[in-house]
């Protein structure tokens, strides 16, 4: 059976330049489940390694306010890919690492590919891949200009060894303050629910409560 990876990514961040480049031809198009949004999953293969890379929607949070959002999330809590790369602009790194957070709040591996650097250079920022690799808790961060492949053979390396090699330990959110207690008061009651850790993160779950997210409240009802 295929690895599965997952693409994800704020919109118009080049994400589907970087599928379409490692995938090739070797990609299908369809729909979501019972939506109007486009699907596509492509097949890599790197070394004696089958993956099987899913495109999700571009979103800017985790947060359901649109059904990009709802599709993305929901597919990285329930189908649990190997793996997320989360693409993101060099040039606007901090709007676009919110996203990243969140997914590193499920407890995900994730590998930062760090795109458009060229745009940023060229704006006079440059980003130290490997500092930034160490304040996110160590997940790999591939520099690339997705547009000319600059970058691609080192993203598959990154692929390539966390599906052969999964980290045995995750980033963890740092909480900090009343809200942060709050957080970790409640994260303890869930864990202690297996129902509730069978789907969902506790950390993660925790902030979706606090939020009053209804998309979480509605499934939780179900």
């Amino acid at each position: 059976m295929a690895v599965m990876i997952a693409l994800a990514g704020n919109p118009n961040v080049g994400k589907s330049t970087i599928f379409n480049a490692l995938t090739g031809s070797r990609q299908h198009v369809g729909n979501w489940p019972g939506k109007t949004v486009e699907k596509k999953e492509g097949r890599l293969r790197v070394g004696d390694e089958e993956i099987l890379l899913v495109d999700l929607p571009g979103a800017y949070s985790l947060t359901a306010y649109s059904i990009e959002e709802i599709i993305t999330r929901d597919f990285i809590i329930h189908e649990r890919p190997s793996a997320v790369v989360a693409v993101v602009d060099a040039s606007n790194l901090e709007r676009n690492l919110y996203l990243v957070a969140q997914v590193l709040e499920l407890e995900t591996p994730v590998i930062l590919a760090l795109n458009m650097t060229d745009v940023a250079n060229s704006r006079g920022l440059k980003i130290d891949a490997n500092r930034l690799s160490q304040r996110m808790g160590g997940i790999p961060v591939v520099e690339m200009v997705g547009n000319r492949s600059l970058g691609l053979d080192q993203l598959k390396q990154a692929i390539a060894q966390v599906s052969a090699h999964p980290p045995q330990a995750l980033p963890q959110a740092n909480y900090e303050g009343a809200l942060g207690k709050e957080i970790v008061s409640l994260a303890a009651q869930i864990a202690a629910n297996p129902t509730l850790t069978a789907h969902y993160q506790p950390n993660w779950l925790a902030t979706k409560l606090l939020e009053n997210d209804e998309a979480i409240l509605e499934a939780m009802e179900a």
